[in-house]
């Protein structure tokens, strides 16, 4: 499995024969809405810095054939936007949901982001959990500590947000306990900072209490991972 971050949420998973892209948002390098030869784009959830409406009919006229899978309520607006020129025609990903994409399977994990404040509605969030033989199994939860799969090789963990904090992010990855961790949803974090959160998440325990192989990608940066 080959990993690339495009900025903040935003995922390339490269595994089985198939590239699948997650969350590009409006804090995604730009490059993002470049991408071809995409299988299928997936969306957690409403907020900006997970989907990008203003640079998405770019990226979805590179990539006709990909697969849109979406939280259901971002679905139902994207297929209603007057604003995008390509609407494309938006699958809905709910909990439970398996879109077999060849040899790869995505499984809709969760149902509602996390708290940010008891005034401030709930949306819904989709996190992804994506399965393939001989590969590692990675998850992608958007924006929630609320839900934890099993047997994640590979977690892709928020670390910085207005619904989180240090302690929350700690039993989050302690609770899913992966081989593997790497950064997301991080460009609300200083980099003076960065390592108080960073570090963290990083020593927690993994697979049966193993140390975790923690990489800390960049914004555009890439990684690949096998199964032991």
């Amino acid at each position: 499995m080959e990993l690339t971050r495009f900025g903040h949420a935003a995922l390339l998973v490269e595994a089985a024969g198939v590239r699948v892209l997650i969350d590009p948002g409006n804090f995604s390098a730009d490059e993002t809405f470049d991408l071809d030869r995409l299988d299928a784009i997936a969306v957690t959830h409403q907020h900006p810095d997970h989907i990008d409406t203003e640079r998405l009919p770019r990226l979805l006229e590179a990539n006709p054939r990909a697969r849109l899978l979406a939280e259901p309520q971002i679905a139902e607006q994207l297929r209603g936007s007057g604003e995008l020129e390509t609407a494309g025609d938006w699958e809905v990903l709910k909990p439970g949901d398996a879109v077999t994409l060849h040899n790869l399977t995505l499984t809709g994990v969760g149902g509602t982001h996390a708290v940010i404040h008891p005034d401030i509605p709930r949306v819904g969030n989709v996190g992804v959990l994506l399965t393939a033989d001989g590969e590692p199994t990675l998850f992608h939860p958007g924006d929630s500590y609320e839900f934890c799969p099993a047997g994640v090789d590979i977690l892709a963990c928020p670390l910085g947000a207005p619904w989180a904090k240090v302690g929350e992010t700690m039993d989050f990855v302690a609770a899913i306990a992966p081989r593997s961790l790497i950064p997301i949803h991080d460009r609300t974090i200083a980099d003076v900072a960065y390592g108080m959160y960073w570090d963290r998440a990083s020593t927690r325990p993994g697979r049966n209490g193993a140390s975790i192989d923690a990489r800390k990608l960049g914004q555009t940066e890439s990684a690949s991972f096998v199964l032991d």
